[in-house]
């Protein structure tokens, strides 16, 4: 990611899930309130003006995405059955009297300050890159100041999660998580995803949950999207946020123990993918 510029790709999934708020049906997918909740936000923040987001919220421009869709088949409807997957997790880690909710690379997502106000007992915590955070923390501020979330601008290239975290005096290392990574570590090196997997376990308790969507690793070992990924991982890179990451769904049970986090079918699902995304949740065992 370019180190003094918001986000591309969060903007991009942010308007995807406002324009998929006209596309029929879809209604029944999106959590309610996600959409206006995403408007009001990139308007208040700046992040773009309310003429292009009017632009976005049309059947034309529904048109437009489905006309790309080839490029990655399903992956437009599949923003809005992500956000489904990761709101329902997260309600019934709540409901199952989790007390912290961590969203890592929250990007312009709307679910803390959703969820915030259900669950006044619950602390939630946002973390995400300087330039990106900034420009959602003036649009929260328009929004309306939730008193138990946190939004924290932080690069996690430059300072390890564990230590942002126990920096936060409202952080508590003993309460049953669940941490969301959705769409994240494909944007990182191996490395830095055993690293950021590990820093995750390190900072919550037994019995807390992560909750992660990741890429199909192909046989060259990049990520496989499908027909077109060659170009489409030219394009990640030239946008300045590339695709580095992916695995093999057989590979991902070892790797993720290596960090103290064990797969769990219950929650997870059989073999759960949208677009081109698959999810996994996963429990902190040791």
């Amino acid at each position: 990611m370019r180190k003094d510029k918001p986000s591309i790709t969060a903007r991009k999934v942010a308007l995807s899930i406002i324009t998929l708020g006209e596309k029929p049906g879809m209604e029944k997918i999106i959590p309610p309130g996600v959409v206006e909740a995403t408007a009001r936000l990139l308007v208040a923040s700046g992040a773009l003006g309310a003429r292009q987001v009017r632009w976005s919220r049309s059947r034309r421009m529904v048109s437009v995405y489905e006309a790309f869709d080839w490029m990655l088949p399903g992956q437009f409807e599949a923003f809005a059955y992500r956000k489904a997957y990761c709101e329902r997790q997260v309600r019934d880690a709540l409901d199952a009297c989790f007390t912290q909710v961590l969203v890592l690379g929250a990007g312009y997502d709307t679910l803390a300050w959703r969820l915030s106000p259900d669950y006044p007992d619950v602390n939630f915590f946002e973390i995400d890159h300087p330039a990106t955070a900034r420009l959602k923390a003036k649009g929260i501020d328009v929004m309306g100041h939730r008193d138990n979330l946190a939004l924290i601008a932080e690069d996690l290239g430059q300072r390890k999660l564990l230590d942002v975290l126990t920096s936060n005096e409202q952080w508590d290392q003993d309460a049953k998580t669940i941490i969301v990574a959705e769409g994240l570590v494909m944007y990182l090196q191996s490395e830095a995803v055993r690293d950021l997997f590990y820093q995750c376990a390190v900072a919550v308790t037994v019995g807390s949950r992560i909750l992660f969507s990741y890429f199909l690793a192909g046989e060259d070992g990049r990520p496989d999207v499908g027909r077109w990924t060659g170009m489409l991982l030219w394009l990640q890179k030239a946008t300045g946020e590339p695709w580095l990451w992916s695995i093999q769904p057989g590979e991902l049970g070892p790797f993720l123990e290596e960090s103290g986090w064990i797969i769990s079918p219950s929650l997870t699902g059989p073999n759960v993918r949208y677009g081109v995304e698959f999810y996994v949740v996963a429990t902190k065992n040791q």
